[in-house]
């Protein structure tokens, strides 16, 4: 009983503090609260509206004009700005000055065929542009061509899927990289595709450069098999591809001389001699 009590006393005594009641909350907490929240969103929406993750771009892409013409004075424009970027990217500025540097050449695709014939030709012709594929490649091969380095713009009117890049261009690119290797290394110089296997590891983001890695596996008499995998500048691969390429039996019939133009001919080194047709004595012989 007397515990009872005892409690009973103690109740009252709480009820009776004199100890400061509790402060009440200020409304104005809540607004700084919402004012903060509020600001946090708009900067995150303004920066990913500005720096969407290319996720996000590959969900809802942003809209983008047609292709222009390639021989409109703006073609001309962006095409020379895109030529600057390509050749002043760190990835081909490490390969020109890498100690084997001299163990390889470079050249360009197309650049020197006949335009009678590039009219008709995919990658040369109907694909060539702003939007599509706004340069020539540039590849870098090793001089026993068991290696390449191939060097791409892809641009945004060659999707599929909108903002992306379609399969079957990278196929075709895929393709076209392959064969110069193999081709290369084939009696002939000349020879088809007989089997192309292909593995999309990632989507291929549009108006970006992608590189081309290709690796000679085997050669024997009139075949050849070769490896290659796309990748971005980031090193992420895109694709990966294996390919097998024939020499026909008919090879000697077909204009060699025409296929070299079209995948590229080794550009002579700087240290070749001028001939004296060319208008210029050769250099001196060391005595």
């Amino acid at each position: 009983m007397s515990s009872n009590i005892l409690r009973r006393i103690l109740t009252n005594a709480r009820g009776f503090s004199t100890g400061p009641p509790p402060a009440a909350r200020s409304p104005y907490r809540y607004l700084r609260t919402l004012a903060l929240g509020g600001s946090v969103a708009v900067t995150g929406y303004a920066l990913g509206a500005v720096y969407p993750h290319p996720y996000i771009t590959f969900i809802s892409p942003r809209p983008a004009p047609a292709p222009p013409d390639p021989d409109s004075p703006q073609s001309i424009v962006y095409t020379a700005a895109l030529e600057q970027t390509l050749q002043t990217l760190p990835l081909l500025t490490s390969l020109r000055i890498q100690p084997d540097a001299h163990e390889w050449y470079e050249t360009r695709p197309y650049v020197n065929y006949p335009e009678q014939l590039r009219v008709n030709s995919l990658t040369a012709g109907a694909l060539r542009g702003p939007g599509k594929l706004a340069l020539p490649p540039l590849v870098r091969a090793r001089k026993d061509e068991s290696e390449a380095i191939v060097i791409v713009h892809v641009g945004r009117g060659v999707c599929g899927h909108d903002g992306i890049i379609h399969g079957g261009l990278l196929a075709t690119i895929l393709d076209e990289s392959l064969a110069r290797t193999a081709i290369s290394n084939l009696p002939e110089k000349i020879g088809v595709t007989a089997n192309l296997s292909i593995n999309y590891r990632a989507p291929t983001f549009a108006d970006q450069f992608i590189v081309v890695r290709i690796s000679l596996v085997d050669k024997a008499g009139r075949k050849s098999k070769v490896t290659g995998k796309v990748a971005d500048l980031k090193g992420n691969v895109l694709v990966e591809a294996h390919a097998t390429f024939v020499q026909p039996k008919y090879a000697h019939l077909l204009k060699n001389k025409a296929v070299q133009q079209m995948m590229g001919d080794p550009e002579p080194a700087k240290s070749t001699p001028v001939l004296l047709s060319e208008g210029m004595p050769p250099p001196v012989s060391k005595s």
